[in-house]
Order: C-alpha cells, then structure tokens, then sequence
C-alpha cells in the first residue's frame, strides 16, 4: 500500500486533507501520495515565517551550523533510500541519482562551512577625510527577510537543498515550493530538519499546486524570491514583483566549442565520449547539458561519427537498472514537444544521425547536423536528450556561434592552448566557461548563473547567501585609530 506523505509547516509535520498522486515517468506506478496544504496552512507558514525572522537572524552561528551537518550527515547515512526515491518520481537513472544525493550533500556541508565564517563584512577606517577622524566603519551582511524558494524537477533533492542551505546558513526563514512533479525528494529534507534545534517558523516545506504560487509571490512578507526553472515563468515572477529581490536561474542551450588543437584520435574520443554522456544524462533535462557541438572544420569530420557511435552507445531503459545511462523525461507531454521539434528540424532540411524516436515518456538519444538557424531547437532550450552539431572556420566564428543564442548560460572549449582559453572567457557571453570539458561541469560551491535570457543572480551555497543578504554598516566614533 502506497504512503501518504505529509507536508511540513512551520518546522512540524502535517498530512493535508487533500492529495495528489506522484507517479512515476517510467512505468506509470504510483510512488506516493502527498498532502497538499489549505489556503489557511499556507497562511499559517508564511506567518510563522515572518514572525521568526529576528530570532532566525540572530541564532547563533554554531546552531544554523551544526542543523547544516546534520542534514549533511544524515543524507549519507540514507543516500540509497534517497537515491531510489529520486529515481522513482523522477525516472532519472539510479547511477544520477546517487551522484544527486551526493551533491546535495556536498551542498550541505558547504552551506555548514560558511555559516561558520560567514559575514560578509569589513572594517574600513574613515579618517581618511578630516571629517572622518576618530572613525570606524564595521560592515556586516543581515538577511533581508523571508526567502521563497521555487524549485524545479529536474534535480528535486539537490536543487531544493541549493534553496534550503543557503538560506539557513545566512539566517532567512525560507518557504519552500517543490515542484508538483517530484515533491517527495524536497519532502525527505523536512524530515532530516525536524531532527535539528532549528526555529519553529525558520522552514516549511509545502507542495502547493503551480495555481496557487502567484499568491505566494505577491505576499509582502517574502522579500526575497529564488526561482530554478522556465525563463517564461521566471521573469513573468520578476515582472509581477519589480520591488522584490529575484534571483532567477533559468535556461540555456549549452555549447561544447572543439578548436583545431584538439586533433588527435585521443582528444576526439575523449570529446565525443564527454559530449555523449552530457548531452543525455538526466535526458537532457539540465540547463547545462550539451545542446549545440561547434565544431572547427579542420576535426568535423572526424568528430561526427565518434559522437553519433558515443550517442548509440548510451544504455536506455529501466531507470532503476544501474546500467542505464538515458531513463524517460519527466512526463510523456515532454517527450512529445522534443519529438516535434526534432521533426521540425528535419522538415526544414536538418539531417538526422542518430534516435528521433519516442516510446512514452522515452525519446532516443538524438543528434542532428544542419540544422536551420531559425528551427525552434536551434533557439531554445530543448531539455530532452538531443544535440546539433555545426561546423565552423576558426575560434572567431566559433565564440560568436556560441553567442548568437538569447541565453548564456555555460559554455564548454575543448583546447590546450592557454592564451585561447583566456581569449573565449573574454569573448564568450555566458556566466561560466569550461576549458576541456563540456558546459555541463559544475560544483556546487561555485559560483553558478547566466547572463541574458539565461536568469540574474548566482547559486552556488556562498553567493547564494549574498543574494539573501544585505550589508548594513555600523560607524563608531570617537575612536584612537
């Protein structure tokens, strides 16, 4: 009999007298029910929120620490139990989703790490003017309120834990929207944060329908909004709200640039193997997946049919079998939209290589070449497991394919030269630059958005906590400096 999972309010654990079915993208089998909250128990959150807002900011460093290695802890100590339930609602492959858990409990600790040192401030003396001697100013960074956390399916635990961490490690209360889709991951971390001496009020953790967030937004007393998910509706949030503080990670259609010095057969198929993994992993459901290949003309050709073999060696299927790279999107309308768009590139003269078929939620691993420029998957982001490859004459037309895109997101060059690799972080209008590897790199604790289309503001536990804070300065006077 399948459980029903209760949401968490104000730090306490509370089953709704309504549900919904979370069920899996896979085989369709229900992996659980969840509560959904009243108007009136959402109310209750975001007062509990509001009303704890000087204490929260004002607990103890060592307290906000220690709750943060706790989560850490304990998501180590049930990271197959996470793992599987990741897989499960989500139909990401079991081997992501154990590297998922990893991450968010590398977040975790991170977010315990800055806690720790976090303040954000300095002393500058003032008596540099003559009006100023005697003077001293102390900066310090205080949270600007409650923060509202929206997260995406994608990645449901550790996107979440990139909301929740940052935000306890600076002292915000948060409210956290999980995403209707894969709502039991976010829910697992109410459980490991009831554990802790946190406030009551400093988290909830609710599942409430897309319907009901816009009234979540407006809410005065939720200063600060964080957003992972569509560009459509991040800056419709950020239009709604021009006097909150917004932070919006959003799309991309990442490119892997290959310069002329990446020649030989062992940069080629260390190339197309990266680029095969990263094009597909998660389905392709990441903002910094492999999108586009920009290829120099002097390695196309030889690249082309490494990456087409790379791609058909990709493993599909069972998303809970380990040997499965590639499981099925999140729900069979995002197979469908893929599949049309791939048939519209190849209706308007792209060439297909590899996959463009669809079973259910699944879509085959896909890789087109000439693709028109005005096609919708050279345009947007595709979020599915397909790539573009294009050939190019040189790193100048190289850097500007990879900024003739409305997003900026993170782009990938593969090159060993120094002097190149300096030359496209200048050049290339995007918020990260991979030098070796695909766009697809991250690390939890670095600094992590785009430019454009792409969003405003970074994750990355640190910059997070900047965007949850503001500096305030203190002067003292009459000081022997």
């Amino acid at each position: 009999m399948t459980s029903t999972h209760a949401f968490w309010l104000a730090g306490r654990q509370v089953t709704g007298e309504d549900t919904f079915d979370v069920t899996s993208p896979w085989d369709g089998r229900l992996v659980g029910k969840v509560g959904v909250p009243s108007d009136a128990q959402v109310e209750e959150a975001v007062a509990a929120a509001y009303a704890v807002r000087d204490e929260f900011a004002a607990t103890p460093a060592h307290v906000r620490a220690a709750a943060l290695d706790h989560v850490s802890k304990r998501l180590v100590e049930r990271t197959e139990e996470i793992a599987q339930l990741i897989s499960a609602e989500n139909g990401k492959p079991i081997k992501w989703a154990r590297g998922e858990v990893g991450r968010a409990v590398s977040v975790f600790r991170f977010a315990a790490e800055e806690a720790r040192r976090f303040n954000g401030g300095d002393a500058q003396r003032l008596d540099t003017d003559a009006g100023g001697q005697g003077r001293l100013a102390l900066t310090r960074r205080f949270p600007k309120g409650v923060v509202l956390g929206i997260a995406p399916f994608n990645f449901p635990l550790n996107l979440c834990a990139h909301k929740v961490a940052p935000a306890i490690a600076a002292g915000a209360p948060i409210i956290l929207k999980p995403a209707p889709a894969t709502p039991l991951s976010g829910l697992i971390l109410g459980e490991l944060l009831a554990e802790t001496d946190l406030p009551a009020g400093s988290w909830s953790i609710l599942p409430v329908a897309n319907d009901k967030m816009p009234a979540l937004v407006q809410d005065e007393r939720l200063p600060v909004i964080s957003f992972t998910g569509s560009e459509k509706v991040g800056y419709a949030i950020m239009d709604s709200v021009p006097r909150k503080h917004c932070t919006l990670e959003l799309g991309g259609n990442g490119a892997a640039v290959v310069l002329a010095d990446y020649a030989s057969d062992e940069d080629l198929d260390w190339v197309a193997g990266r680029i095969a993994t990263f094009s597909n992993y998660q389905g392709g459901q990441s903002c910094i997946s492999v999108q586009r290949v920009i290829a120099d003309a002097s390695v196309y050709e030889r690249l082309l049919p490494r990456i087409v073999a790379a791609v058909e060696a990709q493993v599909t299927g069972d998303p809970s079998d380990p040997k499965t790279d590639v499981g099925p999107l999140v729900s069979e309308d995002a197979a469908k939209r893929v599949e049309s768009w791939v048939q519209e590139a190849v209706e308007a003269g792209a060439a297909l290589h590899a996959g463009g078929k669809r079973d259910g939620a699944s879509y085959a691993p896909t890789v087109l070449t000439d693709v028109p420029s005005e096609a919708t998957i050279s345009c947007e982001e595709v979020f599915g497991p397909v790539l573009t490859v294009q050939k190019v004459n040189g790193e100048a037309e190289a850097f500007a394919a990879v900024n003739d895109s409305k997003y900026g997101l993170q782009a990938g060059v593969f090159t060993h030269d120094l002097q190149t690799a300096f030359r496209a972080h200048r050049a290339l209008e995007v918020g990260g630059v991979v030098v070796g590897d695909v766009p697809s790199y991250r690390a939890d604790q670095m600094p992590y958005g785009g430019v454009k289309q792409s969003g405003v503001g970074r994750e990355g536990v640190k910059f997070a906590m900047d965007d949850y804070t503001y500096e305030r300065v203190l002067v003292l006077t009459g000081l022997a400096l």
